[in-house]
């Protein structure tokens, strides 16, 4: 064991997961990985011990934070694609919000209090201002952005009543991998535009879609604000350790304030990479709004955070050479 100590990672053999576990290792503290592996990769778990299980299971979440003395609880554990959140809510709200309960019933049983929640910025659906500031949060429009909202409202009643910490971070698009080439984005299917856009260059998937081009954006594609993983981890070293100065939480953007179309994500990639992704046009896809950019000031006054390696270019080279590694050219 470290000298800092344990954090519990829940999710923590997936995308953001692992990248934040190799991240907690470095920061001084032992990463537990806390994981069903429905999605995630045993692979990934390379920094600290892996127990398998399901964060709806509030035993065994009790149970692993008294094996380790864990120190706090990072949550990743959540399905997470917007159209299929619209198909079968049902499936949204019983893993999300459902498995959340377990967790925080664990960590009460365990006397563990203290909480970083990964959430999104798709709590703010049709925010109608950019950029977004934490106070635009709510109504949501597709299930998947309301459960991670449900659950930051839980968190709320949490701090009030049983003297939790918790930190909710809402993450805009996630995307790039790490330097060492060990881990990066792999789904399946995989659903995120980066890595979609060259798996369709590498041959694995037929072609890239770009759903909707009649948005009131100046190219008519939906805008998002891309923040690279390893940002994504700083920020969840940062919150871990105000948590544990006796900081009570709060809900952070994380994102670098600047949006991209998906046209010019495409274009950036032809840039970067010398080639061209195939292209289908399709319609819009249920629950998408058109812009999320978010104002990432709150998270650098509060948690001295600052996106600092989320250059589009440095996102599209990380990602590709994980992607020739991990989806070798199909010719």
């Amino acid at each position: 064991m470290s000298r800092k100590g344990a954090i519990l990672i829940a999710g923590g053999a997936g995308y953001i997961g692992a990248h934040c576990s190799k991240a907690v290792a470095e920061a001084g503290f032992t990463p537990i990985v806390y994981d069903n592996l429905t999605t995630g990769h045993r692979s990934f778990v390379q920094w600290g011990p892996l127990v398998v299980g399901d964060i709806a299971d509030s035993i065994t979440v009790a149970r692993t934070i008294r094996q380790y003395d864990v120190k706090a609880v990072m949550h990743f554990a959540a399905w997470s694609a917007v159209g299929e959140s619209v198909a079968d809510p049902q499936k949204y709200y019983l893993n999300n919000v459902a498995g959340t309960l377990g967790l925080l019933q664990g960590m009460r049983e365990a006397g563990c209090t203290r909480l970083v929640f990964s959430s999104t910025g798709a709590v703010y659906g049709n925010a109608g201002r950019e950029p977004i500031p934490e106070s635009a949060a709510g109504p949501t429009v597709n299930p998947y952005g309301r459960s991670k909202y449900i659950i930051e409202q839980i968190l709320a009643d949490y701090r009030a009543a049983y003297g939790f910490s918790a930190t909710a971070l809402r993450y805009f698009n996630a995307c790039g991998a790490d330097a060492s080439g060990a881990i990066g984005e792999l789904r399946d299917p995989e659903t995120h535009l980066i890595p979609r856009a060259l798996m369709a260059v590498l041959g694995h998937v037929p072609d890239f879609a770009i759903f909707g081009t009649d948005y009131e954006t100046p190219d008519g594609t939906a805008v998002r604000d891309y923040i690279h993983v390893d940002d994504l981890a700083a920020a969840h070293i940062a919150a871990i350790g105000r948590l544990l100065e006796g900081h009570s939480g709060g809900a952070y953007n994380l994102g670098t304030g600047s949006g991209y179309s998906v046209r010019e994500i495409v274009d950036a990639i032809r840039n970067e990479i010398g080639e061209q992704v195939p292209l289908v046009v399709r319609e819009r896809r249920a629950g998408d709004p058109p812009i999320l950019v978010a104002d990432p000031s709150r998270a650098e006054q509060e948690l001295g955070f600052k996106a600092r390696r989320s250059d589009l270019g440095h996102v599209i080279r990380s990602a590709w050479a994980w992607h020739q590694k991990a989806h070798p050219r199909i010719v």
